[in-house]
Formats: C-alpha cells, sequence, structure tokens
C-alpha cells in the first residue's frame, strides 16, 4: 500500500485584539486544506501562537512532502514569533543534520553555500496577505519596492528552505486587504494555484 503523501500547513498569525484576528489566514488555510485533503494527502498543521515543540515541528518537516507558509505581512514581514519559530526549528534540525549536513562546503571537498541541505525533493510555499497593492510589486515607478517583486520581498521566509535543500515554489498572495473587495476572488482562485503549482 502507498504511504500517503503529506503537506505541512504553518499558520503564523499573530492576535491583535480589535485590529488583527486572523480571519482570511484562517480562510486561506481551510482552502488549503480541503484541496490537499481532496488530493488524499495527510494534513500536518501547526499553529505557531498556540505554541510547538521544536523536536516535534522538524519531525512534520521531514515527513512532509510539501510546506505551506500562511502569513500576513506585518511591516513587510511575517509575525515576529515567525523568526522566533524559524530560529528554533532551523537550529533543532541543524544541530542533528537533519535538515542539512552543512553549508555546502565541507572542507574536504568544497562546493557551493548553500548546497549541504537535506531537505531535497520538498517543496516550499508563502501565501501571503497584504494591504500592500498589487501594483507596487515589480514596477519601477512605485518608489518603495523599486521594482521588486514579492519572491524578492519573501527571501528572508524562502532562503533558510532553500538554503536546506527545497525548491520553492511560486508564492500566492491576497493584495489590499483594508480597501480590496477581491478576498473572496482569492479565495477562490487559491487552489487553483496550489494544483499548478505543485502539479495535482
Amino acid at each position: 500500500m502507498t504511504e500517503k503523501k503529506k503537506v505541512l500547513l504553518i499558520n503564523t498569525h499573530l492576535t491583535y485584539k480589535n485590529w488583527s484576528e486572523g480571519t482570511l489566514n484562517n480562510s486561506f488555510l481551510q482552502k488549503a486544506k480541503d484541496f490537499f485533503e481532496s488530493k488524499d494527502f495527510e494534513v500536518l498543521y501547526t499553529k505557531i501562537e498556540d505554541g510547538y515543540n521544536p523536536e516535534e515541528e522538524v519531525e512534520k518537516h521531514l515527513q512532509a512532502d510539501i510546506i505551506v507558509l500562511q502569513t500576513p505581512l506585518n511591516w513587510f514581514g511575517a509575525p515576529w514569533i515567525y523568526k522566533k519559530y524559524v530560529d528554533e526549528i532551523f537550529n533543532c534540525g541543524s544541530a542533528d543534520k537533519s535538515f542539512l549536513m552543512n553549508d555546502g562546503r565541507p572542507k574536504e571537498n568544497p562546493g557551493q553555500y548553500g548546497s549541504g541541505g537535506n531537505l531535497l525533493g520538498k517543496k516550499f510555499m508563502v501565501c501571503g496577505t497584504w494591504n500592500a497593492p498589487k501594483e507596487a510589486f515589480g514596477n519601477l515607478e512605485q518608489k518603495l519596492f523599486r521594482g521588486k517583486k514579492t519572491e524578492d520581498i519573501f527571501l528572508p521566509i524562502t532562503s533558510n528552505y532553500r538554503f536546506c535543500g527545497c525548491e520553492i515554489a511560486p508564492d500566492y498572495n491576497s493584495f489590499d486587504i483594508f480597501r480590496s473587495k477581491k478576498m473572496a476572488e482569492d479565495l477562490e482562485n487559491y487552489p487553483k494555484h496550489l494544483a499548478e503549482v505543485f502539479g495535482l
């Protein structure tokens, strides 16, 4: 009997009462859960705000074929609790050499920096919710990001996964969430994106 593929859904949302309650991010997570279950995946789940065990999180990463990070963009990055999560999980996965053997430059046979990962064959994707409008990205006339795309802004999030050997799948985003009326459309289109980027 073939073992079920597994997906790890990570919820980075940090609640701010009467301002950011997490409803939209929860909706995207539910869409992802429903999609992967319809494709016969086993769904692993972590809500960082509720607490976690680093060793168990390492094991979830090792089991997962696909890892999806659901995050609001708070001041152009994931909430601070996610950085703590990354430091603890990746330090744990580095210490036991499950995530990587080295930085890709062993003394006996030095190679390229960032090529010593053990998470080969796994895919990682970010789904983000932004106050920024879509037209702020990839546009040299926009002064803030100066032509940078969302994938450029996500480099501090995706680089540690690439460093450990994961393939980075194209991100998915819901923009201008406090003004736009497109959130329902973004949610509706999300499964199509997941199907395309993961070949499902």
